[in-house]
C-alpha cells in the first residue's frame, strides 16, 4: 500500500514538473477571469441598484420641484403659486426637459367601516405624465381626468389597501382637519406599489381639483410644478441652471436629491463599496499575474540562457515574456467578461437573487451594464497588469547565460 502511494506521488510530481508552465498559465487565467467576473457583476449590480431606486423616486415625483417658499416647511402645500408663470414656456422648451406637470398635496385621514389611517393626497391634473407612474400600478388604471367634472377616483398604495382591507372599487371617506372640517368620498380605481416605504405608507393620488376646492384656491392656483428630465444624470446641472435663471423670486427650486437627501446619500455610499470590491479584485489579479510571471521566468531559466548565448538582449527577452503575460491577461479578461455578463443576463431574465424589499426598496437584485465603464474597466486592468508586470520582468537581466544553461 505504501509503495503504491509513493508511486502515485512520484507520478504526480513528475507530471506537474513536466506541465508546470501550462499549470501556471491556467491558474493565472482563472485568477484574472474570476477577478474580472466579480468586477463586472459588482459594477452592474451597483449601477442597476442606483438606477432602479432613482427611477422609482423620479417616476413618482419628477426630478425637480418648483414651489412656493414656506418658512414653516411641511410636506403639505400650504402656500399656492400661480399655474400661469412667465418661465413656463422657456423652461418647457429646454432640450433637457421632457415634461412639466402641476401638483398639490394635502393631508387627510382615511376612514372605512372598521379602520382609520392618516394619508397624504397628491393632487394631479390632466397634464400629468402617466408613463413614469404606470410602472408602479399593480391593479386598475390611471385616473380619468375630464375637463368638466372632478374625478372621484383615488389610487392608493398596496400597503394602504392591505392595512385598511380595501380593494378595487372600494369606497372610502377622507376627512380633512382645517378651519371648517370637511370630508370627501372616493372610489379606489387603482392600487400602486413602489417598494419605497416612505411613499407607499403615506401617499394616494387624486384629482388636483379636490385639493384646490378644499383649500379655497382658484383653478389657477397649485402647489407647484414637477419638472421631468430626459437624463437624470443632468439633475444637478439643470437644478442649478433653473435656479440661476429663475426670475420669480417667490419660487423655490429644489431637486429630489435636496428633498430626499438620506436616500441619495445612501445610494452614494454604494459607490464606496463598488470601488472597494473592484480595487480588491484588481489587486488579486495583479498579484497573481506578477507571481505567475516570476515563476515562468524561473522555470524558463535555461531558455533565457540559450537566447542570451545566441545574442538576444534583455529587452527582447523581456518583451517575449510581457507579450505572453499580456496574452494571458487578455484571455482571462475575455473569459471573465463572458462569465460576468452571463451571470448578469441570467439575473436580468430570471431574477434568482432576491432582496428584502423593506430594507433595500427592491424585491429582486437589479443589474444594468454601463458599457462605457465596462470598456474602461477592461482596458484599465490590461494596462495596469502590463505596467505592474514590468517589475518582475527585470529578473531576466539578472540571469547569466553560463549559469542559466546549467540551471536545472
Amino acid at each position: 500500500m505504501l509503495q503504491f502511494a509513493a508511486y502515485i506521488v512520484r507520478h504526480i510530481a513528475f507530471s506537474e514538473k513536466r506541465n508546470l508552465s501550462a499549470l501556471i498559465i491556467r491558474v493565472a487565467v482563472v485568477a484574472v477571469a474570476l477577478s474580472i467576473a466579480v468586477m463586472v457583476v459588482t459594477t452592474a449590480t451597483v449601477n442597476g441598484f442606483q438606477q432602479e431606486i432613482s427611477r422609482k423616486i423620479f417616476g413618482f415625483w419628477g426630478h425637480i420641484h418648483l414651489s412656493a417658499y414656506d418658512l414653516n416647511y411641511s410636506y403639505e402645500d400650504l402656500s399656492p403659486i400661480s399655474a400661469q408663470q412667465d418661465f413656463y414656456a422657456s423652461l418647457k422648451a429646454l432640450p433637457e426637459v421632457a415634461h412639466i406637470q402641476r401638483y398639490a398635496r394635502k393631508a387627510g385621514i382615511i376612514k372605512t367601516d372598521n379602520d382609520i389611517e392618516g394619508i397624504m393626497l397628491k393632487g394631479i391634473g390632466p397634464d400629468f405624465d402617466w408613463r413614469g407612474f404606470s410602472r408602479f400600478l399593480q391593479q386598475g388604471d390611471s385616473l380619468h381626468l375630464a375637463d368638466s367634472t372632478k374625478s372621484n377616483g383615488i389610487i392608493i398604495s398596496e400597503t394602504t389597501a392591505k392595512r385598511l382591507h380595501l380593494g378595487m372599487d372600494s369606497s372610502l371617506i377622507v376627512y380633512f382637519v382645517q378651519e371648517k372640517p370637511r370630508a370627501r368620498k372616493f372610489t379606489v380605481t387603482g392600487i400602486y406599489h413602489t417598494g419605497l416605504e416612505e411613499y407607499d405608507e403615506q401617499y394616494a393620488i387624486v384629482d388636483i381639483r379636490h385639493i384646490q376646492k378644499l383649500n379655497g384656491w382658484t383653478d389657477q392656483q397649485i402647489g407647484g410644478f414637477e419638472v421631468v428630465l430626459h437624463d437624470m444624470n443632468r439633475l444637478d446641472d439643470m437644478t442649478q441652471y433653473i435656479n440661476d435663471n429663475m426670475s420669480n423670486t417667490e419660487i423655490k427650486v429644489q431637486s429630489m436629491k435636496e428633498i430626499n437627501p438620506n436616500i441619495f446619500e445612501w445610494l452614494a455610499l454604494q459607490n464606496t463599496n463598488e470601488q472597494l470590491i473592484v480595487g480588491l479584485m484588481l489587486f488579486v489579479a495583479l498579484i497573481n499575474m506578477a507571481t505567475a510571471l516570476i515563476i515562468l521566468i524561473l522555470e524558463r531559466t535555461n531558455m533565457i540562457g540559450i537566447l542570451k548565448a545566441l545574442g538576444a538582449n534583455n529587452e527582447a527577452i523581456r518583451t517575449i515574456f510581457l507579450c505572453n503575460a499580456a496574452l494571458i491577461v487578455g484571455t482571462g479578461i475575455l473569459i471573465g467578461n463572458a462569465i460576468g455578463l452571463g451571470l448578469c443576463w441570467l439575473q436580468y431574465q430570471f431574477g434568482f437573487i432576491t432582496l428584502d424589499e423593506e430594507s433595500y426598496y427592491i424585491h429582486t437584485a437589479p443589474v444594468e451594464i454601463d458599457w462605457q465603464l465596462l470598456w474602461w474597466l477592461n482596458m484599465g486592468t490590461l494596462l495596469m497588469s502590463i505596467v505592474v508586470l514590468l517589475i518582475p520582468s527585470f529578473l531576466v537581466t539578472r540571469i547569466q547565460p553560463i549559469k542559466a544553461i546549467r540551471f536545472k
